[in-house]
């Protein structure tokens, strides 16, 4: 599998983008919303396969204390490839010297990212702009 790496929003399809996160199953992303979250994280991945997007994830980051890996997405028939795996160590390693990182995950996942390193939170809290949709999902849990 021959896949070209980007690390820049350089000429990024911002609609293709909102495509794949359907696809990947991740979500309802709006191009615009994309586009202005890649824009402000420090560190990014873009894997292309002939020229299509098939994988993509990000990183904020702040330099010195936190890095929060988050969004990796994978078209379907390219899920179980490594692809993931690759974006996410590569956003490890660029967050190196960051004194934690942390991942966000969708329920279900945590096994893939324990086997890269990352261990539960014990201490972790969120609020969402559709809390009850994510108590449903299973994202968080009611205090």
């Amino acid at each position: 599998m021959n896949i070209d790496w980007q690390y820049t929003e350089q000429n990024v399809n911002w609609n293709e983008l909102s495509h794949l996160y359907k696809l990947a199953p991740l979500g309802d992303k709006k191009p615009k919303d994309l586009e202005i979250a890649f824009g402000n994280s420090m560190y990014k991945c873009f894997l292309f396969s002939k020229g299509e997007l098939v994988g993509v994830g990000r990183a904020m980051a702040d330099g010195v204390d936190c890095s929060y890996i988050c969004d990796v997405a994978i078209l379907p028939q390219y899920q179980q490839s490594g692809l993931g795996k690759s974006i996410v160590s590569k956003l490890v390693e660029l967050s190196k010297g960051h004194r934690k990182i942390i991942l966000y995950s969708y329920p279900g996942k945590e096994a893939f990212y324990k086997k890269l390193g990352f261990n539960r939170m014990s201490t972790a809290m969120a609020i969402f702009e559709n809390q009850s949709q994510a108590i449903e999902w299973g994202l968080v849990n009611e205090a």
